[in-house]
């Protein structure tokens, strides 16, 4: 009986242990998050998705789409890559082409994966450029 108390406790021991290894080497890159709540938001997050995919390089890179909402004014739009505001627009109540606006975020997103990029390859240059 006491032996059997020990063993039930040693399974439920070794099932409630979690597995360290596994969860240290997992990270997730070219991560592109959806926060948008109007149907434009949606859109916007459609057609800039379709740009992301054909990105050759996302690894290291994750880019959050976020919308806030502008009383009687539409909503505000913004790109956060990497914890940082890289681009930001204003969307109306009413429906506007957004073509020119992703191709814009895309561009806005390119430049800083490029500066990103170019600082990790070029430690010696100060973030301010002195």
């Amino acid at each position: 009986m006491k032996n059997n108390k020990y063993n039930y406790f040693f399974i439920l021991l070794t099932l409630f242990i979690p597995c360290s290894n596994a969860s240290d080497d997992l990270e997730i890159d070219g991560l592109l998050l959806n926060k948008s709540i109007s149907r434009f938001g949606y859109q916007f997050y459609s057609e800039f998705s379709n740009y992301w995919r054909e990105f050759p390089s996302t690894a290291g890179f994750n880019v959050e789409i976020k919308e806030t909402v502008i009383p009687r004014a539409g909503t505000k739009l913004v790109l956060i890559m990497n914890n940082k505001i890289i681009y930001a627009t204003h969307l109306g109540r009413k429906l506007e082409p957004l073509d020119e606006r992703v191709e814009q975020a895309v561009h806005s997103v390119m430049d800083a994966m490029a500066r990103s990029n170019m600082q990790t390859a070029s430690p010696d240059m100060a973030l301010n450029g002195w």
